[in-house]
């Protein structure tokens, strides 16, 4: 997730360090969450000054906008690699939990509770709708379903979420549905609600997944 790469030397190093300080960040989420990432604590790691740590980062919403920006662009490329020969829910599925458990504190930053005083910029939310229209492409490719339920008449009046993406109101219920269920059993074995139950979270997440296509909403 570093920003270093081309550039003069000042501005190599400029990245360098500002790499260095989002690694900072991420222990500090890892260990207190992000409600309570302090750029002085940072600084201090660093045997850098306050005001110095400033020079990089303005304040704590412009590290944590680089923080979310990395993780959301992260996932946005791991699920349209997997979906690269083609529209595959299960790919899809599978390509989100591991990406979730390769760094829990990554993936909370951005599904977990908000981060009190904290708004994303409009280009995060414009990367979270590419998220989005990836899996409503694969929810598009399956097979028709049953007839139309409730719900689906409500989402054709309201489909903001889906940024103009073409898919009709039944193919949004189901990708609602995949979202929201996939998510919460990963919110759930990420947190360790799991633990000591005695029964495998990935059959788990397998079965759940086999039910969503197997049972389509639209």
């Amino acid at each position: 997730m570093g920003d270093t790469g081309g550039g003069t030397p000042r501005e190599r190093y400029r990245a360098q360090v500002r790499s260095e300080i989002k690694a900072h960040a991420w222990e500090q989420l890892a260990t207190a969450g992000a409600s309570a990432l302090s750029l002085n604590a940072i600084a201090r790691q660093m045997g850098l000054s306050g005001p110095a740590l400033y020079r990089y980062f303005a304040g704590r919403d412009e590290l944590i906008t680089e923080l979310v920006r990395d993780a959301y662009r992260s996932l946005a490329d791991t699920l349209r690699a997997a979906g690269a020969a083609g529209p595959d829910l299960p790919a899809l599925a599978h390509a989100l939990r591991g990406w979730a458990l390769q760094d829990p504190q990554r993936y909370f930053l951005v599904y977990g509770t908000p981060v009190p005083g904290y708004h994303a910029p409009d280009d995060i939310t414009a990367i979270a709708r590419e998220i989005m229209a990836t899996l409503l492409d694969a929810c598009a490719a399956l097979p028709p379903g049953g007839p139309a339920k409730p719900f689906d008449t409500h989402l054709a009046e309201h489909g903001e979420w889906a940024a103009g993406h073409p898919a009709g109101p039944a193919t949004l219920h189901r990708a609602l549905t995949f979202w929201t269920r996939l998510h919460g059993l990963l919110s759930l074995e990420l947190a360790g609600q799991f633990t000591g139950m005695g029964f495998d979270p990935a059959l788990f997440f397998a079965a759940e997944l086999d039910d969503l296509i197997g049972s389509p909403q639209d």
